[in-house]
């Protein structure tokens, strides 16, 4: 199971969403301590190391980062990455929506990525370009472009792929019904009369399969779901109700631990 590790502050993050391009969010940090519970994103995560040293965990392997390694994480994979021995260290992400990638995916002819990490010159360098096509690029299609090359860049690249396990029947049905109602309360004993399992059982194989407990995993499904709003122009207490959270100092704990940055810090445009 992923390490929680205790938060630590560092250098302010800085998130971009491009006004032309809607399907993609960036995000850079420098100099940064901060530290992240395991979580996963709804969207695709490409990202870079560029300085310091890091920790990639995710089902129950977990790997070293240098700078110069890429990472790459499919929709919904639980993952951490955090500083090696409370040092600081450098990187850069881009988030792209699952839709749009599986249509750019089907129209180029790519195969879906796999979790994993590259660590070749080439496929840093095709980052950086792709990243930098965020402020230069004059249509989609541009930074389309310099995307695919880099993804067909990283299909050639052997991958160390920590993969999680598929989750059984009746837990898979448990996080459906968790994504599209996480923001509901709803007691763990009706959770498991829904998997037709007791609460012990839904706990042990919840975790077993996603590395959460169900409550954790909600908790994660909700700050996705914040993520969404905030990036769209809702206010912070809006978001917080909207998405379950009645007490205010919750909302901001769980969305620090989970995003590395405060739900203000997330919300601000370059």
């Amino acid at each position: 199971m992923l390490k929680q590790p205790a938060h630590r502050t560092g250098g302010q993050p800085r998130f971009y969403r491009p006004p032309g391009l809607p399907f993609v969010e960036a995000r850079s940090a420098t100099d940064s301590r901060a530290c992240y519970r395991p979580h996963a994103h709804a969207e695709w995560s490409i990202g870079t190391v560029d300085g310091g040293f890091s920790r990639f965990s995710a089902g129950d392997a977990e790997y070293p980062l240098v700078p110069g390694d890429l990472v790459i994480i499919a929709p919904g994979c639980l993952h951490a990455c955090n500083p090696q021995d409370q040092a600081a260290w450098s990187y850069r992400m881009l988030y792209l929506d699952a839709a749009w990638m599986d249509d750019f995916l089907a129209a180029t002819g790519l195969g879906r990525p796999a979790t994993g990490i590259v660590g070749d010159a080439a496929s840093y360098r095709r980052f950086g370009e792709t990243f930098a096509a965020l402020d230069t690029a004059t249509a989609a299609g541009d930074f389309a472009e310099c995307l695919g090359r880099l993804l067909a860049g990283i299909a050639e690249q052997p991958l160390k792929p920590p993969v999680p396990a598929n989750a059984p029947a009746g837990i898979a049905e448990i996080r459906a019904w968790l994504d599209a109602h996480c923001e509901a309360t709803v007691p763990l004993a009706e959770l498991a009369a829904r998997a037709g399992l007791n609460p012990y059982q839904l706990i042990r194989r919840f975790v077993r399969a996603t590395g959460m407990t169900p409550h954790a995993y909600q908790l994660d499904r909700r700050i996705q779901r914040a993520r969404r709003l905030l990036a769209a122009g809702a206010p912070i207490c809006d978001t917080a109700l909207a998405t379950g959270f009645a007490d205010q100092s919750h909302f901001h704990r769980s969305f620090r631990e989970r995003v590395a940055a405060t739900p203000g810090q997330y919300a601000r445009r370059r």
